[in-house]
């Protein structure tokens, strides 16, 4: 009786593919059915689009409806296929002309009064409709600026289905284009103006901005463990474009991004409770999996205070991704993959009391040997910056000391250390010394003067650092080296990289 064809996307994480849908009306009881692999979400679409087009003022066809859901094989989740649905519905009935609809992506869910409603995952989406060379795609209005976030494709916005169909049939206004937002970050972020004291801790924040490097705070409580962990993002430098695009598209997909938010240009901060299950940390659910905090801190901070009170399953389980940089999930509902290139700090106090001074715990020494336990040695191997934290001084928290440094400045030096190491490893695809891989820094063309690694070579020899532990050492030597605004990592910048990683003061060079 009647075919027609319309284009929307199936996503699997931030990656989407392109999804045919077509609608055959034909003699027999009416009804709808659908193949393809639907979740329970798209199946239930059947009583929503009736409604909605009913709701619409507009007739639903008496037939045998089919769906196709092409490719067959691959599962659809979600409720932005309602909208595809609908429309191939009506043009397989004649409501609508059919000619030009498979050269469009309909993205959208519709409500039991034909309202066009946003969901999450459509910036991926509409990259992915980019990318597979689709022109235009069609969008609820709380989602137009999102979707317009994509330079290069056409984004059409409306209220409702009935709109869509009156454009469709040009009994109303053609669709709304929208536009890309230009919202400037506005929002003030914590100053380490505000941190009194700690010149190690500052001096090692430092270090670990401009390399991107992992940190270990541990100290007393009141220290200033947490002030310092959530001021690291302040300075750190703003997102390049298509991280910026990577971080927004993750949000999306998490259902986490505000409506009419543009590009986030900030690196992003996470912070789960200690009480986070380990899905809520690394991405999980029924079906496909969806994106956890240490997705969503991608490009910037996981900040876990209290790490020692965290389950220690659920801090075993950041280890693949501190070395790869993705999550991937394994579900009934198959894989997804998730990016996961965050730097991790961790803040703990040395034992459960939490007493401010070593003389007054009143903790077993078995007691603070399982406390400390509880980060794992493959963990710690993991982390690059190691950091005992002291109790400010009350000289320090009641004098008249000078104004410390703001993020303003230190970030001035953070950028200036990351644009060294961006030239540096250009050619390679790297930008900060983070992401170098061991070898490389171990080959001849970049490892250090032999004289400048005797400290480093005696801690290997006694067996008090890894090899995974003396790649983290070069690492932090480089980015020292960056901040020092030297050519290459000398004794001094390798001595102060041992110290950083180990705590054993004999590796400081004075």
């Amino acid at each position: 009786m009647g075919l027609a064809r319309t284009l929307s996307i199936a996503l699997s994480g931030v990656s989407g593919r392109l999804v045919e849908v077509e609608a055959d009306l034909s003699a027999g009881l009416p009804g709808l059915t659908f193949t393809g692999l639907p979740d329970v979400s798209v199946m239930e679409s059947r009583d929503r689009i009736r409604a909605a087009v009913l709701n619409s003022g507009y007739n639903w066809p008496n037939k045998r409806i089919t769906v196709a859901l092409l490719p067959a094989d691959l599962r659809k989740n979600g409720s932005m296929f309602d909208l595809a649905l609908a429309v191939a519905v009506l043009a397989a009935a004649g409501e609508v002309p059919a000619a030009t609809l498979s050269e469009v992506v309909w993205l959208g869910e519709l409500g039991l009064d034909g309202r066009l409603r946003p969901t999450r995952g459509v910036l991926p989406a509409a990259l992915a409709a980019h990318e597979l060379g689709v022109p235009t795609i069609v969008v609820s209005m709380g989602n137009a600026e999102e979707a317009a976030l994509v330079s290069g494709l056409t984004v059409l916005a409306a209220h409702s289905l009935a709109e869509v169909i009156a454009a469709l049939r040009a009994d109303g206004p053609p669709l709304r284009v929208a536009h890309c937002p230009d919202r400037p970050d506005i929002d003030e972020l914590p100053d380490l103006a505000d941190v009194v004291g700690q010149p190690i801790a500052r001096r090692a924040l430092e270090i670990a901005a401009a390399g991107a490097h992992h940190l270990l705070l541990q100290g007393a409580p009141g220290a200033g463990k947490t002030m310092l962990a959530e001021r690291l993002p302040s300075i750190l430098p703003p997102l390049e474009p298509h991280e910026a695009l990577e971080v927004t598209a993750i949000h999306s997909v998490a259902g986490v991004l505000p409506t009419g938010t543009g590009l986030l240009r900030r690196p992003p901060l996470q912070s789960p409770h200690h009480t986070s299950s380990m899905a809520a940390l690394v991405g999980g659910g029924s079906g496909l999996g969806r994106p956890g905090a240490a997705s969503l801190a991608h490009r910037g901070v996981l900040v876990l205070d209290e790490a020692a009170e965290f389950k220690p399953t659920v801090l075993d389980s950041l280890r693949q991704p501190l070395e790869s940089g993705t999550i991937v999930l394994h579900r009934t509902g198959g894989a997804v993959e998730y990016p996961a290139r965050f730097q991790l700090v961790l803040a703990t106090n040395p034992c459960p009391c939490g007493a401010p001074k070593d003389s007054d715990c009143n903790c077993r020494p078995d007691a603070r040997r399982r406390y400390q336990r509880r980060l794992s040695g493959p963990l710690l191997d993991r982390i690059d910056l190691r950091i005992p934290v002291d109790p400010v001084s009350h000289a320090d928290l009641m004098g008249d000391q000078a104004q410390p440094e703001s993020s303003a400045v230190v970030a001035e030096r953070v950028a200036a250390a990351r644009a060294a190491a961006r030239r540096r490893w250009a050619s390679c695809g790297w930008s900060t010394n983070a992401e170098v891989p061991g070898p490389v820094l171990r080959s001849r063309a970049w490892r250090p003067p032999r004289a400048a690694l005797a400290r480093l070579d005696e801690e290997v020899e006694l067996g008090r650092l890894s090899a995974r532990g003396c790649d983290r050492v070069l690492k932090l030597a480089w980015t020292l080296s960056d901040l020092a605004g030297t050519s290459s990592p000398g004794l001094a910048e390798v001595s102060e990289a041992v110290w950083l990683r180990t705590g054993r003061a004999s590796g400081l060079v004075s």
